[in-house]
């Protein structure tokens, strides 16, 4: 009945319909049917089917071009109609799409509910919906019709072929899929630790474990007040570590610096005098008069003195001598 290369068409049954689609209506007129018919079977044979030839085919044939005469239309017309009525929600689960699609045409094709039309049948719904996903992804922006292709589950040759992208495109977008999926988990897991705490606690953590906004609107479900009040928390926080910050930074300086000339007692003054006229002997530099004074921990109020007015180094000596 069927070669190798036949295995892989379409149906017998579904050839003849396509057949009789072709047909006009001076063709199934009595006077014509059966020249016809041997011509459509003649057509079939370069199928690879063996029609004019095999009786149990050629009487497929005769009994296909006879239910569409008593209906009066083509089934396949009947079919393709079923087929654009339905919509992505109908065709959810391919099974119950086609059942209910064979259930609305058996009254008037009985035989198309027959066993080994079923597959068939389910194929095409898929392609039905396949063609619908399609439509619907192109009219997607940027990478949002490839995302809902993949989520779709829609094989990835069919993706690149329908959308026409390269497959680096596609592994590119499945990566960046993969990459959110591995942030959500992390996300899933920060939310877990806190489980038990208020919204604002929530999402103080969150953002602090560096989660944008929209993961924070979608796993955590609180609302734009949480996220407010957390950020103004934040923002306050922020602010005190600032102003500690600064704090001890001047604390520090002022600790590095030393105490000003006149906090300065009498004997220590002597005493960082006679270091700096040392420092003197061995250079007139004031970069090297500096690094040396700061490693003798000499008061930097002095050391600007030593180098912007040294002649005053005297006076200051004379007044600690009292």
């Amino acid at each position: 009945m069927t070669t190798s290369e036949t295995m892989e068409q379409k149906p017998l049954w579904l050839l003849i319909e396509e057949k009789i689609l072709e047909l006009d209506a001076q063709d199934v007129e009595a006077e014509n049917l059966e020249a016809t018919i041997q011509r459509m079977a003649a057509d079939l044979d370069g199928t690879g089917y063996n029609v004019s030839r095999l009786g149990g085919n050629l009487l497929e044939l005769r009994w296909a071009v006879s239910d569409m005469r008593s209906v009066g239309r083509p089934l396949l017309k009947d079919l393709n109609e079923a087929l654009g009525a339905l919509t992505l929600e109908d065709m959810t689960a391919a099974y119950t799409a086609t059942t209910k699609l064979l259930d609305d045409l058996v009254a008037t094709w009985p035989k198309i509910k027959r066993s080994h039309r079923r597959p068939d049948v389910i194929k095409m719904v898929e392609k039905a919906r396949l063609d619908l996903m399609v439509a619907k992804a192109k009219t997607m922006s940027g990478d949002e019709g490839i995302r809902y292709l993949i989520a779709e589950k829609v094989k990835e040759k069919n993706i690149i072929s329908a959308l026409e992208i390269t497959e680096e495109k596609l592994a590119q977008v499945k990566e960046m899929i993969k990459q959110e999926l591995a942030e959500r988990k992390r996300v899933q897991n920060l939310l877990e630790k806190v489980a038990d705490k208020s919204d604002e606690e929530k999402v103080k953590f969150l953002i602090e474990n560096n989660v944008s906004q929209e993961l924070i609107f979608d796993m955590a479900q609180v609302g734009q007040d949480a996220i407010d009040a957390a950020q103004k928390a934040m923002e306050e926080e922020l602010k005190e570590k600032q102003r500690l910050a600064e704090e001890e930074a001047a604390r520090k300086k002022a600790e590095a610096e030393g105490p000003a000339l006149e906090d300065i007692p009498g004997d220590k003054m002597l005493e960082y005098i006679e270091s700096i006229r040392e420092i003197l002997e061995f250079s007139d530099q004031e970069k090297e008069i500096r690094v040396m004074c700061e490693q003798s921990s000499i008061p930097k109020a002095l050391v600007d003195i030593t180098v912007s007015e040294p002649e005053k180094l005297d006076e200051l000596e004379k007044n600690a001598q009292g």
